[in-house]
Formats: structure tokens, C-alpha cells, sequence
């Protein structure tokens, strides 16, 4: 018996699989075991026509392919390779032991890639040291991103079988390329970003303070909603953060392009972090994951270290603005089905538009609002306080004037946030200041005297929770940062306050 190592992917997690052959005498015959989904039981034709197609005689024995072990569903293409090296060399001494191997085959023996391999490489990358592994040729840049492990390359079937009788398989091991994008390094670390700025605020005139919430939103990774009238500039300003947010690390950049490859969009390592705007009749399945019987992702995982919006807020479904409160509170969410439980992360910066009441002309000094009390209400309603209290600034934008100009475009922006960065990484934090846990919140949002007493007052006076005393703390921390303060002071609390819900 032979065996040669791959993987099979279960949710965001790879769990290791032995691909086992056996040769037998009896009539000839060709099976596949092991749980196998309906796409592995068809690499039986596709293994075929790659090994006659390549002049391989297939062995006139019965053969069974083993996927063990045998209680774990398998799903993917990429077993098509380990398969047909498996009967193309049954009668070699050939060791397949140091490689896990991945690759879909083409009916004439060409290497392919499947959506499943790079999230199943990057997963096996963080539970094995020094991991070999064999891939197609045209996907060989995109997985030697994954630092600490090998790679090799072929281009298809023949080469594979080259590569295995060689004794010298240095000449197909790819150098691991370098990400194409800015970097700064802080302590030691690597932190990369991305100058490119395809939407620019010099585009938005006016709103200076929608501006300055915006600042301060993507310096801290802060939630924010904007309400204003249509036109205003709400998802413009929105659209924009996505090119001015904080660096990357080399694990936050692999784990987007791990998840574009799970949502079928070829994965880039161009530093951007992802934006992820669901429209508001979108399902409750589509936005949180779920399926019937496996766990499927959603928008909100999706989002995990870049942005989630939503537009037009208050017309989302009241059970999913409820069932947001968990994601923006313990920043992961639990996936439970019958066959699987999966953990997402969902550190997003959560941004959000609305208007003022259903017509929109609430707060218009040219246009009448059209909307009686109680429509408002109705309207208004549908954001709960618990939900609110999830919310790091409210932001009330007025309308836009003629004469209006831009202050402020994303480069000058962008400079302040990798400042704030800087400064929030050399204190020695994890996360950012919107994503503090409590216990980092008393070691990093120090108050001055002044400072602390208003705060008091602002407690005993607005009714504040603890969440939201919390929240006026980070949100401050992050304004002090931006003004390159050591402690947080008076004028940086009173800031914060005046972006708080009324």
C-alpha cells in the first residue's frame, strides 16, 4: 500500500487526509472510498483520460483509493494529482511521505488550481512546521506568499513523475515573493499598506466634521453611522475609508485572500483591506453564514479586519440589526449546525448610512419633510439601544452648499492614520483602540485629572452604561492619538461625548 498526504477543507480549517492505494488481483476495477463528495468520485474519468491520454497504462487490477480517515467528509478537486501518481507509479519505489500534494487534473494531464488549495495550504501552514508542498505551476506565486513552508511546482502530470524519480528537487522549489506594497516596520514587525487611493476625500466638499469622525473611525477602528439628508455625502465619505485604514500584518493580508478564495474572487496581496456592502433585503443567512448542513461563511466573516456597510440602514430586517450585537461585541460569531460548529473573527469596522426619517427631508432647510410622527418613530425604532450602544460615533451631517470646499484629501488623511497606528503599536497593543478588551482599556485609555472628572459628570448626567463609558474612553484614546498626546485630556473626552447618540 501506498499513501501520499493531502487535505480536505472544513470551513476556514484543513484537516490532514492520507490518500491510500491498494492493487489487487480480481477483475479490474477502480473505486474510491472514504466519504468521498461526488466531485472526488468523478476524478476517476479525469484520472483516466490524464493517464492514457499520457501514454500510462492503466493496471489491469482491482484498485481501491482510500481517503482516510474515513469518518470526515472530503470535498475538492485537488485529489485528482495524488490519485493518478498513486496508479501511474504503483509498480515504482517511490516515497511520498515529506509532501502534501494538491491539484485538480485537466482531462491531457494539466495542472490546475480549485478555490479550496490556498485556504487549505495557509491552514495546514499554521499546524506544521517547515511544510512541503507540491502545486500546480500557475498558482506557485500566489501559495509561495505563505511564509515558512516550501514549495514546488509543476505544470502537469509528466513533470509530477519527473519530479518524484528525481533525486534533486531543488530546481522546481519557488522563491517566496516579496508583497507588492508600502511597508513600515514598527518593534521589529512588518506592517504593509497600500498608497493607491482610487477614491479620494478630495472629492467630498464640506462636512468637515463628518471628515473628523471619519479621521478618527479608521485611526481607531471605530463603528460609525452617518444620518443626513439624500446627497450629503454619507457613502461617499463611507466608500473612501476602505483606502485610508491602518497596515497590515502578513497574517491579516493571507487571511483576506484565504477568504476571497472561499467567495470564488482570485485573492491579491495588494495591502487594501476588503469592503464588503450587503443590500439591505440580503438574508439573515447571507450576512451572518449558515447553511443546512454545513456551515457556510457570510458577509460578516467575510468582513473580518476590513469594513462591513450598510446603506440604508433602518430598512434591514430588525432581527439582523439585533443579531449584529454579538459580532460587534465579542468581534467573533459561533456558527452551530448539525454537522459543524465554526468560530468566525469579525474585528470590522462596522459603517453605516442613514437618513433622517423615510422621506429623507427631516433635517432639510430647502425640502419639506413629507413624514408625520409617526413614521418617524416607526422609522427610527428599528435601531434599538442596545444596538446603538454598539456604536463608537453618531455623526449628524448637514447639507451640501455651493460654495463648499475639499480640506482635507486621502493622502493627508492616510498620513495621520499611519501615525496613530504607529503610536497605538509602540505602547505595545494587540488590536487597535476601538477593539480594546476591558482589561486593556484601564492599561492604555489613561485619564488626567480634568479629564476624569468630566467624564464622571457625563456618567451621572446622560445615564451612561458601562459599554458605553467604554466606548467614549477608546474613541478618546484615539483622538488623543491623533493629537499625539500622551494621556487623555479634557478637550479629547468632550470630543468624544459630542459624538455619542442624543
Amino acid at each position: 500500500m501506498k499513501t501520499i498526504k493531502s487535505a480536505t477543507l472544513e470551513s476556514l480549517d484543513a484537516i490532514c487526509v492520507d490518500v491510500e492505494a491498494t492493487f489487487t488481483k480480481g477483475l479490474p476495477s477502480f473505486s474510491i472510498v472514504g466519504l468521498a463528495s461526488s466531485s472526488i468520485q468523478e476524478s476517476k474519468d479525469r484520472v483516466k483520460s490524464a493517464l492514457l491520454t499520457n501514454d500510462f497504462k492503466f493496471p489491469p487490477k482491482k484498485i481501491t483509493i482510500n481517503l482516510s480517515p474515513s469518518d470526515i467528509n472530503k470535498n475538492g478537486t485537488h485529489f485528482d494529482l495524488s490519485i493518478a501518481l498513486l496508479i501511474a507509479m504503483y509498480d515504482t519505489k517511490v516515497k511520498f511521505d515529506d509532501f502534501f500534494i494538491f491539484a485538480e487534473l485537466a482531462l491531457d494531464g494539466t495542472l490546475k488550481d480549485n478555490s479550496s488549495i490556498f485556504p487549505s495550504i495557509l491552514s495546514l501552514a499554521k499546524k506544521i512546521k517547515d511544510l512541503n508542498v507540491l502545486v500546480p505551476k500557475s498558482i506557485e506565486e500566489k501559495i509561495a506568499m505563505i511564509p515558512n513552508i516550501n514549495v514546488y511546482s509543476v505544470k502537469n502530470l509528466n513533470e509530477a513523475i519527473i519530479f518524484f524519480n528525481s533525486k534533486d528537487k531543488e530546481n522546481y522549489k519557488v522563491k517566496q515573493p516579496k508583497i507588492p506594497c508600502d511597508t513600515l516596520q514598527i518593534n521589529n514587525e512588518l506592517f504593509f499598506y497600500n498608497k493607491k487611493y482610487e477614491l479620494d476625500f478630495n472629492d467630498v466638499k464640506g462636512q468637515r466634521l463628518a471628515k473628523r469622525a471619519a479621521l478618527i473611525s479608521v485611526s481607531g477602528n471605530h463603528n460609525i453611522i452617518f444620518e443626513g439628508s439624500p446627497g450629503c455625502g454619507k457613502s461617499m465619505i463611507i466608500k473612501r475609508l476602505q483606502y485610508v485604514m491602518p497596515p497590515q500584518t502578513v497574517e491579516q493580508i493571507l487571511e483576506k485572500a484565504k477568504l476571497d478564495s472561499l467567495n470564488l474572487v482570485e485573492p491579491n496581496f495588494d495591502g487594501s483591506r476588503v469592503f464588503r456592502s450587503p443590500h439591505h433585503t440580503s438574508t439573515k443567512a447571507s450576512i451572518f453564514g449558515g447553511g443546512t448542513k454545513s456551515s457556510k461563511i457570510g458577509e460578516v466573516a467575510l468582513s473580518n479586519n476590513g469594513i462591513l456597510f450598510f446603506d440604508e440602514l433602518p430598512h434591514f430586517p430588525k432581527t439582523i440589526l439585533e443579531a449584529m450585537r454579538e459580532p460587534l461585541e465579542d468581534y467573533k460569531i459561533l456558527i452551530s449546525r448539525v454537522n459543524s460548529k465554526v468560530n468566525y473573527e469579525t474585528k470590522f469596522l462596522f459603517a453605516c448610512a442613514m437618513n433622517p426619517c423615510p422621506c429623507g427631508n427631516l433635517l432639510s432647510s430647502t425640502k419639506q419633510c413629507r413624514c408625520n410622527e409617526m413614521e418617524i418613530t416607526r422609522y427610527k425604532s428599528k435601531l434599538s439601544d442596545p444596538f446603538c450602544d454598539r456604536i463608537d460615533l453618531f455623526v449628524t451631517m448637514n447639507e451640501v452648499n455651493y460654495d463648499d470646499k475639499a480640506d482635507l484629501n486621502s493622502k493627508k488623511m492616510h498620513e495621520i492614520v499611519l501615525n496613530t497606528f504607529k503610536l497605538q503599536k509602540q505602547r505595545g497593543q494587540k488590536d487597535l483602540n476601538g477593539k480594546l478588551k476591558d482589561e486593556d482599556i484601564k492599561k492604555y485609555c489613561v485619564l488626567d485629572e480634568e479629564g476624569e472628572n468630566i467624564l464622571n459628570k457625563a456618567t451621572q448626567n446622560y445615564s451612561l452604561s458601562f459599554r458605553s463609558i467604554n466606548k467614549v474612553l477608546k474613541v478618546a484614546r484615539t483622538i488623543a492619538d491623533i493629537e499625539n498626546s500622551i494621556n487623555i485630556k479634557k478637550e479629547h473626552i468632550l470630543e468624544a461625548l459630542s459624538f455619542r447618540k442624543r
